[in-house]
């Protein structure tokens, strides 16, 4: 059984790691998708023709969620194609780390913009076709650093939890109108930028977690999955953690 087939969803930042991997169980599963990028036009293509091997339409639009007019561009440019907008997956988003003393304006701003505002903009662009069909569900890609803090990550941190803010704000103003809305807060997901850390620090990392081992991307596509389709028609407003164990 496909559990989105005929559906459509726009997920950001699909071009690698989570969201690649969020974009390929969502085609496995009959859904129709619309994903953005920004930088590799040769990528974005190449992901394309991956996702139409699985039978369903895809296309990737270059665009940045940060900034609020492209969002409600990127909105109306998929309702133009695809008819519908049936999940958003707010995915796209970026680290700046350091330590709060040594931690820049522009780099505290740039994580909020990208991380934050995004979200919002996004969530309101997709708003009007979600409000006429009466149904939707919103999936924002939070982080168990947005639940818990990490020193080094303030900003970050502070997207992430204003993340999980905000889908309890939107779950509460739009559950009249069978619209849901949840977060996920992944923990230490194995992905391309991990690949390159110190074998030593990743061994850290997986010692600490109750289930010795990082997660994979197909563990952020199931919980996905789950959220985007019709397992999950009564649950709103919810943190959905996929960490090992690592809270509890």
């Amino acid at each position: 059984m496909s559990l989105l087939q005929g559906k459509t969803a726009i997920i950001t930042g699909a071009s690698r790691g989570i969201g690649k991997g969020i974009a390929i169980e969502f085609a496995k599963q009959g859904a129709n998708i619309a994903f953005t990028y920004l930088s590799s036009d040769q990528k974005a293509k190449e992901l394309e023709q991956e996702l139409s091997a699985f039978g369903i339409n895809a296309k990737g639009f270059k665009s940045d969620a940060s900034i609020f007019d492209s969002a409600q561009v990127l909105a109306d440019d998929v309702m133009k194609e695809f008819r519908s907008i049936d999940v958003l997956v707010n995915n796209a988003g970026i680290t700046k780390d350091n330590l709060l003393m040594r931690m820049g304006e522009e780099d505290f701003d740039r994580v909020m913009e990208i991380n934050l505002k995004s979200v919002f903009n996004l969530t309101k662009a997709v708003l009007r076709p979600m409000l006429k069909q009466r149904s939707g569900s919103i999936i924002n890609m939070s982080s168990v650093v947005g639940v818990k803090g990490n020193a080094g990550q303030a900003n970050y941190a502070a997207s992430k939890a204003g993340m999980i803010g905000f889908t309890k704000s939107t779950a509460l103003e739009l559950g009249s109108r069978n619209i849901r809305c949840n977060a996920i807060a992944p923990g230490f997901i194995e992905t391309e930028m991990t690949a390159s850390l110190d074998p030593a620090i990743v061994k850290g990392w997986t010692d600490s977690i109750p289930l010795k081992r990082g997660g994979s991307t197909q563990d952020i596509a199931n919980a996905s999955l789950f959220l985007a389709s019709d397992m999950s028609t009564y649950i709103s407003g919810q943190v959905l953690n996929v960490c090992g164990g690592m809270l509890t």
